[in-house]
């Protein structure tokens, strides 16, 4: 596997596989706040991040990450690829190429939470509310250098 740049032509892809990702790992989301925030990750969220992928064989997104300001901003990967290392791979490049020691996390997320305190994020802060405001508490969490 290795890491691989976005086209603006494959966005639809890329909210396709966050929509398949968030389903299955953001229960706590009802289907009101998948369908708000689609058209925001397609015409918004897309361009202000540095974005990098993993494909399949057949070059397929199967998992991707948006960095700004040294903060991973987005890691999904695609359901039927998770466990396989993708997400650690594009967390290890995104650490070590683009920057990264911040990453925010939904507090009802506990496989996301438990996948950055193994890679060695520790919670320094929260929010009651997401950054659009809405009520999906937020912990914020920095890479521990030691």
């Amino acid at each position: 596997m290795k890491i691989d740049f976005i086209n603006k032509s494959e966005y639809k892809e890329v909210v396709n596989l966050w929509e398949a990702s968030v389903r299955a790992t953001h229960h706590f989301l009802k289907d009101d706040d998948i369908e708000y925030f689609k058209p925001l990750i397609l015409n918004s969220y897309l361009d202000a991040v540095e974005l990098r992928c993993v494909r399949n064989h057949e070059s397929t997104i199967i998992g991707f990450s948006g960095v700004a300001e040294h903060n991973l901003e987005m890691l999904f990967i695609h359901p039927d690829y998770r466990g396989k290392g993708i997400g650690k791979l594009l967390l290890n490049y995104s650490i070590e190429n683009l920057g990264v020691f911040k990453v925010d996390v939904n507090e009802q997320n506990g496989q996301a939470l438990d996948f950055y305190k193994y890679s060695g994020f520790e919670v320094v802060g929260r929010s009651e509310l997401d950054s659009s405001g809405k009520p999906y508490p937020i912990l914020h969490m920095k890479l521990n250098k030691s």
